[in-house]
């Protein structure tokens, strides 16, 4: 047997990559929680339902705006470093938080700040995150531990909202506290890890704007990274377009709240199950036919949806079709870590981000234009639409062809 017939050990037994593992499932996991607790405080103190979306929508415009350079810093810095210091900020800005709670000097302004503090640490640690992985995992095992990553971010986006209703029933302060102690256990996870996060690096001069240049210019120049943006971006802007859609038409139909969130729970699960699923499918396709199956039988499922929106068995097929995308991201962005340069993963990951989510925060304004003008059936085939453009790309572009 040679040196290369050796598989490399199960990433279950891969230390440093498993710490990095664990820290991010406590970053998602407080990160989840705040997402529902901010809002609940927000109407807790002002009633004003107006002002708990103000929350959200700061976080999100922040997190889209930190995305670029963020991906600077975590290629310029040192990754585990980086990581500590979001870490340190967010125990801090949600530690005062609580203790403002408890004392009743809580503000919308304050949470505001916390919010918007939040939002910016969570692009840079996820970031890091993203841009690390290529340093603790071999070559061969990067859409595997993709793939681990899809599961943690669905299985936290499962367990954290309802884990942040229960701490705010309990008592108002406990969702931020709990955060904050998330967020300790993740610094010290990430400072037991041994390998280093990042190759050496020559010292640079660039400022900013050069450095982020440098990373989309690399995109654009790559056929692959090239069809991913076209691939992901749609993708994400008609997941999240069918979903909101969806929980509309089933509240126009006058179907009870909890079937309602049912439907949402439904999409989770289907994701989850997915996640863990990835790595067997992944062995039945070569990795361009994956993606252009995947593409189609979304087209297909969502289709199959849009005749069952008077229906919760409407999430049904949507689940399905979330069941197939954590292959698809763990093929894609495993890949992508494979041929990127470490010194631009953090770039690369960022720009990659920012076109996928930014299509996906205009979903839910184009969805409720759609329905507010047509039938619900009519208006969700739009979304299967752009699904298509994707399952276009995949099959026709050289650039998905030439994955090896």
């Amino acid at each position: 047997m040679t040196a290369t017939d050796v598989r490399p050990p199960s990433l279950w037994r891969n230390r440093d990559f498993n710490l990095l593992w664990s820290s991010q499932v406590l970053s998602d996991l407080g990160s989840a929680v705040a997402n529902l607790a901010l809002p609940l405080l927000v109407l807790a103190l002002t009633g004003s339902p107006a002002q708990a979306g103000l929350v959200g929508t700061a976080g999100l415009l922040v997190t889209l705006a930190c995305r670029l350079p963020a991906g600077v810093l975590a290629d310029r810095l040192d990754r585990r470093r980086l990581m500590v210091i979001c870490d340190a900020v967010r125990i801090a800005a949600f530690g005062v938080l609580g203790i403002m709670v408890v004392t009743g000097t809580a503000t919308l302004l304050a949470i505001i700040v916390v919010a918007v503090i939040a939002a910016a640490a969570n692009a840079l640690f996820s970031t890091a995150e993203h841009a690390a992985i290529r340093n603790l995992v071999p070559p061969a095992q990067l859409s595997t531990a993709v793939a681990r990553n899809e599961a943690r971010s669905y299985g936290t986006s499962l367990a954290g909202p309802p884990l942040g209703g229960l701490l705010f029933g309990l008592s108002r302060s406990l969702p931020f506290v709990g955060n904050a102690i998330t967020y300790v256990l993740s610094l010290v996870t990430i400072l037991l890890i041994r390998s280093p996060l990042q190759e050496h690096r020559e010292p640079t001069t660039e400022d900013t704007g050069t450095g982020a240049r440098e990373g989309i210019r690399f995109v654009l120049a790559n056929p692959f990274l090239r069809a991913l943006l076209i691939i992901a971006a749609p993708l994400n802007m008609a997941f999240t377009g069918m979903i909101f859609s969806l929980i509309i038409a089933l509240q126009r139909n006058g179907t009870p709240s909890v079937l309602v969130g049912l439907a949402s729970t439904i999409f989770g699960l289907g994701g989850f199950l997915g996640a863990f699923a990835a790595p067997a499918i992944q062995r039945w396709f070569r990795l361009p036919t994956l993606v252009i199956v995947l593409c189609w039988a979304t087209v297909a499922l969502m289709v199959a949806s849009t005749r069952l929106t008077d229906s919760i068995l409407a999430a049904v097929p949507l689940a399905a079709a979330v069941f197939l995308g954590p292959t698809c991201n763990a093929v894609l962005f495993g890949y992508q870590a494979a041929i990127t340069p470490d010194r631009l993963q953090g770039r690369v990951v960022s720009v990659i981000f920012l076109a996928a989510t930014s299509a996906a925060a205009l979903a839910p304004g184009l969805a409720g234009l759609l329905m507010a003008h047509f039938a619900p059936d009519l208006a969700m085939l739009v979304f299967p639409l752009l699904v298509g453009v994707s399952a276009l790309v995949a099959t026709f572009s050289r650039g998905i062809r030439s994955m090896a």
